[in-house]
Formats: structure tokens, sequence, C-alpha cells
């Protein structure tokens, strides 16, 4: 989850954020990180150049996108079909 951490700092241009202030579990966005709509479009990017995965709609991005630790269950479910 730590690369995960990172590239959503990069990818949001988090500066001073550090990985390690991301619980894994933190909610993204309001409270926790306090993202909004922008911020889930640019992680749908990431989500996309990164690992080729697409959100099939906004009902599961808001599940997806509910934490760090719940976008990395989805990117692994995503990958093991995948292979």
């Amino acid at each position: 989850m730590q690369r995960l951490k990172e590239q959503i700092i990069k990818q949001l241009k988090l500066e001073g954020t550090k990985p390690e202030s991301i619980g894994d579990h933190d909610p993204l966005f309001v409270e926790g990180l306090g993202l909004d709509s922008i911020d889930a479009l640019e992680l749908i990017v990431l989500l996309q150049q990164e690992y080729k995965i697409k959100l099939n709609n906004a009902e599961q991005g808001q599940e997806v996108f509910r934490s760090v630790s719940t976008m990395a269950d989805f990117i692994m479910e995503r990958q093991a079909k995948q292979v």
C-alpha cells in the first residue's frame, strides 16, 4: 500500500503529505484526506494509467475510493482477473 499512497500523493499533488500520514483505512473524502470530486477524477486517471483499470460507474467509484485499503483491494482483485 506504500506504493499506492505515493502514487496518490503524486497524482493529486499533495505536497507536504507523507505516505505514512495516510492511514490505510482512513477516509479519502470529506474527513481524512478531504478529497473532492476533482480529486476523484484524478484517482480514476491514476487507475487507468498505472493499472489499466476502468470503473464501471460512479457508484463503484464511491466504494473503491473509500480508503487506500479499498483501492488496493480493488486493484488486486482486478489484476487477478486479468491474468
